[in-house]
């Protein structure tokens, strides 16, 4: 079986090298740029990248700029790296379509624990399961949602959110539960985070948005 293929990008060589090497002795395979239009380079040549682990300052083209570009034509989940901490970036970020976000310094261990919980979410399916409920359609080995026969495009993290939200309908789920279980990881950030996917999930469901409920000062309920 082929490694999964795996685009580190990042202007500080040290920087790469440090996620190369904890990346493949989890087995994968890491292909490395060292700027933005690099990276765009390798991505439109290389059909085979799984997933894409993308540096914010860097020369020629930002972090942001390379994700403007390759959500254009891809879905494919994005972990972005950034010096700064601030809540703006962030929320930024997410609204470019990354997936995870992570501020440097950061432990190597807990980013490949992020690439791990990614990429088994995402190869890990059953081809078979398809699930439909009040109109909406979840087909997850193609990962596609349809609302009333429509499709819509739902992002890496969006996709995952609205299916575990599905497969648990009728409880209500407290926001530290959504983290461990769609993120997959101990989050140790502000809880905004599950709040701003919602907010743009329920936008691109329109009137099914409303089956995502608020339970106020807990976290969220999936009811038809």
């Amino acid at each position: 079986m082929d490694k999964i293929k795996i685009l580190v990008v990042d202007d500080e060589s040290r920087m790469r090298k440090l996620v190369n090497d904890f990346l493949t002795r989890k087995n994968y395979e890491v292909i490395e740029a060292a700027d933005g239009e690099e990276a765009i380079d390798i991505f439109y040549a290389d059909k085979n990248i799984s997933l894409i682990i993308l540096d914010v300052m860097m020369p020629k083209m930002t972090g942001w700029e390379v994700c403007k570009e390759i959500r254009k034509n891809s879905k494919i989940p994005i972990i972005m790296l950034t010096a700064k901490a601030e809540e703006r970036d962030e929320l930024e970020g997410f609204e470019l379509g990354v997936d995870e976000y992570i501020s440097k310094p950061f432990s190597p261990k807990i980013l490949t624990a992020r690439v791990d919980a990614i990429l088994r979410r995402s190869n890990l399916i059953d081809s078979s399961e398809n699930v439909n409920i009040g109109g909406i359609h979840i087909d997850k080995a193609a990962h596609i949602v349809k609302i009333d026969d429509e499709e819509i495009d739902l992002s890496f993290k969006e996709f995952e959110l609205l299916t575990y939200f599905v497969e648990n309908k009728g409880l209500a789920l407290s926001r530290e539960k959504i983290l461990n279980n769609v993120w997959n990881y101990d989050y140790f950030g502000d809880a905004r985070t599950i709040d701003t996917h919602v907010k743009k999930l329920r936008k691109k469901m329109g009137e099914k948005g409303d089956t995502i409920k608020t339970i106020w000062g807990m976290g969220y309920k999936f009811e038809v």
